[in-house]
């Protein structure tokens, strides 16, 4: 009762975060959000059912999680506008101070990771903590999985012609002679 009770809550706040979230304006980006919220909503059940939460620690992990999780997205971001920079400004005269840049952009993001362990230890057993780095990098190499396959849950479905099993004509059998 207690895991019902667990991953419903966890659907729950996936659902009030999901919500929250500054609609784009720009073109139709409806089947690609709709796409990233069926993805967290997967990866917390995934994690809840993975780390067996009780309640308590449910009710306090899953904001730090949640915390991080938007703290991560914003130091990639960083990182990948520092990246695209250092590209465009290989051949210049601010490659050092562009690629200086890009470091720290780097070093942000395993701050992050590195921060998020430490509040983690505050409200889960260590134990837990270490199940939870497992099964994000599991959850993470699934979801990679499903993308190669060209997974139904990918904005626009399947790719066609991927990974699709061909059928070959059926060779009658020769009958064997004596």
């Amino acid at each position: 009762m207690k895991k019902i009770i667990s991953i419903l809550g966890a659907l729950l706040l996936v659902g009030v975060v999901a919500f929250a979230q500054p609609q784009h304006k720009k073109g139709n980006n409806k089947d690609g959000e709709q796409w990233r919220e069926k993805v967290r909503a997967e990866q917390v059940a995934f994690l809840t059912n993975e780390l067996n939460l009780t309640e308590s620690e449910a009710q306090s992990f899953w904001p730090v999680y949640n915390d991080v999780q938007n703290q991560r997205r914003e130091a990639f971001k960083a990182s990948a506008e520092a990246f695209k920079a250092l590209q465009e400004g290989i051949d210049g005269n601010d490659v050092s101070k562009l690629l200086d840049k890009y470091m720290d952009a780097q070093k942000a993001c395993q701050k992050i990771d590195a921060d998020a362990v430490a509040r983690y230890k505050k409200v889960l057993p260590v134990e837990k903590v270490a199940k939870l780095m497992m099964a994000e990098e599991k959850f993470r190499h699934q979801q990679i999985g499903k993308l190669g396959q060209g997974g139904a849950n990918r904005p626009g479905g399947p790719r066609p012609g991927k990974n699709m099993p061909v059928e070959r004509p059926v060779q009658p059998k020769a009958e064997a002679t004596l």
